[in-house]
This record gives C-alpha cells, sequence and structure tokens, in this order.
C-alpha cells in the first residue's frame, strides 16, 4: 500500500553485474545491518535467553549471521558451477550479495523469545485484535524493510531491491491466498490445530499485499508464483543448515543434550528398525515414550509429507551418520570448557557445515514440496535427524516449557496492558510517540485497503462494508503488535514491570525502536 514511496532503484532485480561500489544489492546488506531492528536481535532469544545466566548460546543475531555466512558460500559455489550458469540466468539469478542481504534480514521480524513469542502473538491478534492474518515471523520481517524501519532514504522501510526483498520471501504468499495447488508447498498447509486459519506460514500481510507484487513481479515467467526465487531458496536452505547444527552445539555446551538419551533412541531404532515398522501407528503411540519410538515416528511422516525425496535406506544411512558424528563424537565426552572441548564443538560445527554446503545443488523443476536449491538426498535426510534430536532432546523437554509458560505469560499480560492504554481516550497525548506512530501508519494502511480491497478484511471485520470503527479497531491491534514485535526479551519484561507499578526506573522511548 505504499505506492507513493517507490524509487527506480526498488526496480533492480534479476541483473546481475555491477560496480563494486555502486552495488545495490551492497548498498541493502549494509542497509539491514545497521538497521536497529537487527541490533535488536542480539537481545532476542533463539531457543533459550541467556539473559541472566551467563550461558553463552546463539540468539537471533548470531544465528542471523551464520546464517548469512552460509547462504553467501552456498550462492558462490553454485555461480562457480559453469554447468549452472545458464540454468540460473534462466530462473532470476543467484547472487552473492542478494542472498546475504536477505539471509541478514531474514528474522528481523522475530518478537521476544524465539518462536514462543510468535505462537503467542499471532493467537492474540487473531482473537483480541480480530487481525485477519494475525501475526507471523516471516510477514513482520517484510513488514520491517519495507514499511516500519525508518531509517532508509524513504519516510517507510529500506528501500530495498526488488532482488532482496524477493529473496526474503520464504513463503511467496499471504495467510489466505488460495494457491490451488494438488500437493500443498511447504508452510502453505493449515496448522492441524488451527482449522480455518489458512497458511501456517506466509510472508506478507495484506497491508504488505502491494509490496509483495511488486518484488515478485520481475520473476514472473522465471518462477511460478508459489516458487520461492532461487535467491530465497538459497537463504531458506542455510536457514536449515545453521537451525540443524548450532542449536546442537549450544544445547551440548550447557549440558542439556545428554548422550545416553540421544545413544538410546537412535541405537535402539537401529537395532530394532524392521520390529518398529511393523507395529500399528496406535501400537507406536502407546509405546511412544520408549526408546527408538520418536524416531520411528519421524520415519513415517517425512513418508507422508516428503515422499518426493524420502528414502528408507537414505534415513537409516542418516541415522548411522549422525549416531557416529553426534553420539560417538560430540556428545560422548562432557562439555568442559577446556580446550579440548571447545575445539570438538568447533570441529563438529565445521565439519557439518561444510559436508551440508558443499551438498547443494539446483534442480529446475522441484516440486510444490521443495525449492529450486536443495541439498543432497543423504545430506537432506541428515538435516531431518540433526533437526529431530534437537526437537526430541531440547524443545519437549518439560523444564523448557515451564520457562517458556511464564514468557507467553509475561507477553499476554504486556499486550493487555498496551491496549488499555491505547484505547484509553483520556491517554491519548501521553501515548508513547512510536507506539502513537505505528497506530497512524496502521489506520492509514486500513482504512485504505477497506476502500480498494475490503475482502482482505472480512475475516477481522465479519460483514462488509469495513467503516470506521473496525479500521481503527484493527488499526490499533497491528499497532500492538507491532510495537511489542520491536522490543528485546528485556524490554519486553522492564516494560511490563513498570506498566504494572512493581519498578520505580524510568520508562523511556529511548528504549524502543
Amino acid at each position: 500500500m505504499h505506492n507513493e514511496h517507490r524509487t527506480a532503484r526498488r526496480s533492480a532485480g534479476v541483473g546481475r553485474t555491477a560496480d563494486l561500489a555502486t552495488n545495490p544489492f551492497r548498498v541493502d546488506r549494509d542497509r539491514v545491518a545497521s538497521s536497529p531492528f537487527f541490533a535488536r536481535l542480539g537481545g532476542v532469544t533463539q531457543v533459550v535467553s541467556s539473559t541472566g545466566s551467563g550461558l553463552l548460546v546463539h540468539n537471533r543475531l548470531t544465528h542471523s549471521l551464520k546464517v548469512a555466512q552460509a547462504a553467501r558460500a552456498i550462492a558462490e559455489r553454485l555461480t562457480n558451477r559453469p554447468e549452472l550458469t545458464a540454468v540460473l540466468e534462466k530462473l532470476g539469478g543467484c547472487d552473492p550479495d542478494v542472498v546475504e542481504a536477505a539471509a541478514l534480514a531474514h528474522d528481523l521480524g522475530h518478537p521476544p523469545f524465539g518462536h514462543l513469542g510468535e505462537q503467542v502473538l499471532d493467537r492474540l491478534a487473531r482473537h483480541r485484535f480480530g487481525l485477519p492474518d494475525g501475526f507471523e515471523g516471516n510477514a513482520q520481517s517484510f513488514r520491517i524493510v519495507t514499511t516500519t524501519d525508518v531509517r532508509g532514504p524513504k519516510a517507510l522501510g529500506l528501500d530495498l531491491t526488488v532482488a532482496v526483498r524477493a529473496a526474503m520471501l520464504k513463503y511467496p504468499w499471504t495467510r489466505h491466498q488460495s494457491l490451488d495447488l494438488p500437493v500443498a508447498p511447504r508452510g502453505a498447509a493449515e496448522p492441524d490445530d488451527m482449522p480455518g486459519t489458512g497458511s501456517s506460514k506466509f510472508s506478507a500481510y495484506v497491508t504488505e499485499i502491494s509490496d509483495l507484487r511488486q518484488a515478485r513481479e520481475p520473476f514472473e515467467g522465471r518462477v511460478e508464483s508459489w516458487q520461492q526465487t532461487v535467491e530465497a531458496s538459497v537463504m531458506d536452505t542455510a536457514d536449515d543448515i545453521a537451525y540443524a547444527i548450532h542449536d546442537l552445539e549450544d544445547f551440548h555446551r550447557v549440558g542439556v543434550l545428554q548422550h545416553a538419551t540421544v545413544a538410546a533412541e537412535l541405537g535402539t531404532w537401529q537395532a530394532q528398525a524392521l520390529d518398529l515398522a511393523g507395529l500399528s501407528d496406535a501400537e507406536l503411540y502407546a509405546e511412544i515414550r520408549m526408546p527408538g519410538r520418536s524416531l520411528e515416528t519421524l520415519r513415517r511422516r517425512m513418508h507422508l509429507k516428503d515422499s518426493w525425496v524420502m528414502s528408507d535406506e537414505a534415513f537409516a544411512m542418516a541415522v548411522r551418520k549422525v549416531s557416529k558424528e553426534l553420539v560417538d563424537g560430540l556428545l560422548s565426552v562432557p562439555f568442559d570448557g577446556s580446550v579440548e572441548a571447545e575445539q570438538a564443538v568447533a570441529g563438529f560445527s565445521a565439519r557439518w557445515t561444510r559436508r551440508l554446503v558443499d551438498a547443494v545443488g539446483v534442480i529446475e523443476e522441484p516440486t510444490p514440496r521443495s525449492g529450486h536449491v536443495v541439498l543432497a538426498v543423504p545430506q537432506w535426510h541428515e538435516v531431518q535427524v540433526l533437526k529431530f534430536v534437537h526437537r526430541r532432546f531440547v524443545l519437549l523437554r518439560p523444564d523448557l516449557a515451564l520457562h517458556q509458560r511464564g514468557q507467553a505469560r509475561l507477553l499476554s499480560s504486556l499486550v493487555d496492558a498496551l491496549e488499555q492504554w491505547v484505547t484509553d481516550r483520556a491517554e491519548a497525548d501521553r501515548l508513547p510517540r512510536r507506539l502513537h506512530d505505528l497506530v497512524e501508519l496502521a489506520e492509514t494502511e486500513y482504512a485504505a485497503l477497506a476502500r480498494t480491497e475490503p475482502s482482505t478484511l472480512v475475516g477481522a471485520a465479519g460483514e462488509l462494508p469495513v467503516g470506521p470503527d473496525a479500521v481503527r479497531g484493527l488499526a490499533r491491534g497491528r499497532a500492538v503488535v507491532d510495537f511489542v514485535a520491536s522490543l528485546t526479551d528485556n524490554q519486553a519484561a522492564a516494560l511490563l514491570e513498570a506498566l504494572s507499578g512493581r519498578t520505580g526506573q524510568l520508562w523511556t522511548d529511548a528504549f524502543v525502536l
């Protein structure tokens, strides 16, 4: 909805030759890296917060930097393979600066407390504020670079090229957009526990529909409307690689990832694979707490969702590979902070990163469940097993759930307090200036949609036409969500303390983006 701030530079997309001094994609990378939204990622949880604990674990900033490293390495390898030159050009190009900029920007929209914060804000956005597309981290990142970041040369957004903005679109559709495909692309299916809510993952809100369309326009005829660009596919693959490796490092360091439990799960499955495959789903579920059963569940789920690549032989080889490298290698000696322990972690990370980055290739006609850039079959299975270990032995831990329930309550209380403030007419003149500006921005956006594309707001307003009161309500909700999503973990906790009267410290707008 921001045609008034388009520039010729924003049309830079396909066509990748540029002098280093005038390379628009390097300018984009620098603008992202200089953004305060990027700096705040150092205070945003990846999986667990290190605040006050002294834990040396990744946050969203260090994660983004590693994704950018891997993405650039992949792009450089692909562009240095002469046999891929023609297909890459046909699909729209693969510039290392584009993928690096997109990788640095891909998590800008992650709210406090990581994926837990994302789930809480989505629920509140949909149920409390009636926002038709709720909240989604990828869509929030796109909203930041196109709309809410004010550090670019124009009043709205960072004024990035279409190539970089298109490369950020891991899921190039809106929440309720119909894709009309026999098989839903990855992320496009509705969550099993939330029927009727639209795609589980998407990369743009209705307020950024025109931005999405403009970013994708140069790639029409090169990739399907629902497909990632090659550069987005590189970024997505790099994100998977970084996630699969460095979270395991973190939880080995802090002693959460235990040798015995991981060894029992992987070892039991290898020893009993045929017997486990013979169990019915009901029998498997009844024994799910026993070693090997969770891994067998993963194998079956992969057959259901990714039959285009799933291979039982490759899966078994991947389990053996991870067992050798992780169980018999990294986890065999507890991390004690010694030089030897640090070297073991560094060696594990370097070997796996090199193995996975070197295994990336390009396919011209992928299935809807895949991008144009893919891992080789063995390495694709290995990533699934590595991610399984992280989920099974870290994310599903009861002590982590206990911690996260407290964070969820904190965010819910903060949203409730800000909603009361933003709707208090007596306090309208004392509303934080950033929040006030976000309300005005969102009201302009929703008013324009009510005039030009009112059907996009029906899910929120319930009926047409969408009147001024409904527009104002949507704007306040989106503004509160934008405001909370721009905080660090510590800022969210400190702001709630101030709003609850539990601290004497003065809160100022200087603490907010």
